[in-house]
């Protein structure tokens, strides 16, 4: 289970718990600060507050672990080298999700600048799967895909929540919150979040 307990950054505040094997949807007004949340229980930028995991606080571990167990994926995914293969530690493993959403096997030798942005997305997708991390934060990851795409993407995160991952979804979609979210957190202008009960 995660655990988010008087997390601070600038105007955010926020409590709750993530179980295990659960989806919680996050919503809330551009600009809000869903990204900031999400970075911050990564360890990705200063915040205050006590983040922990199963118990174990977020200080206890070195920070690239806490992040392979915390994993966040951002709405354009970082690209630092110049061929999508060299984004991978093991490219022939990663060729199963590759396939699974719709990209092309022979697309590992491309350069970075060749993708569209939703080949970007699915790539930064693909790379965070492969940590099979305990919680993934997702920060619109469907907003560059078409329906097709984004469907697929939402079958592929339902049969990791099937196997104990917990995930917190940024979406403005109110259709996809309600599919995908067992619960639904709503941000409010003032970085509060509430839940959203129907």
């Amino acid at each position: 289970m995660l655990t988010v307990s008087g997390l601070k950054r600038l105007h955010i505040f926020a409590s709750f718990d993530l179980q295990d094997g659960e989806c919680v949807a996050l919503q809330g007004p551009s600009g809000v600060g869903k990204t900031l949340l999400l970075r911050s229980i990564a360890d990705l930028d200063p915040n205050d507050g006590t983040v922990k995991l199963d118990g174990a606080l977020r200080e206890t571990m070195p920070a690239p672990v806490w992040r392979k167990r915390v994993t966040y994926l951002a709405a354009e995914p970082g690209w630092w080298s110049d061929t999508v293969q060299e984004h991978f530690s093991g490219w022939d493993d990663a060729l199963p999700l590759v396939a699974r959403l719709g990209l092309p096997l022979t697309c590992g030798p491309w350069p970075v600048q060749r993708l569209s942005t939703g080949e970007r997305q699915r790539l930064g997708l693909v790379r965070a799967l492969m940590l099979q991390s305990r919680v993934l934060l997702l920060d619109e990851p469907t907003s560059a895909l078409d329906s097709a795409s984004a469907a697929v993407v939402e079958s592929l995160i339902a049969e990791r929540i099937l196997n104990g991952t917990s995930v917190l979804w940024s979406t403005h979609d109110n259709a996809q919150a309600s599919r995908v979210g067992s619960r639904v957190f709503v941000m409010r202008t003032d970085g509060e979040i509430e839940e959203n009960r129907p």
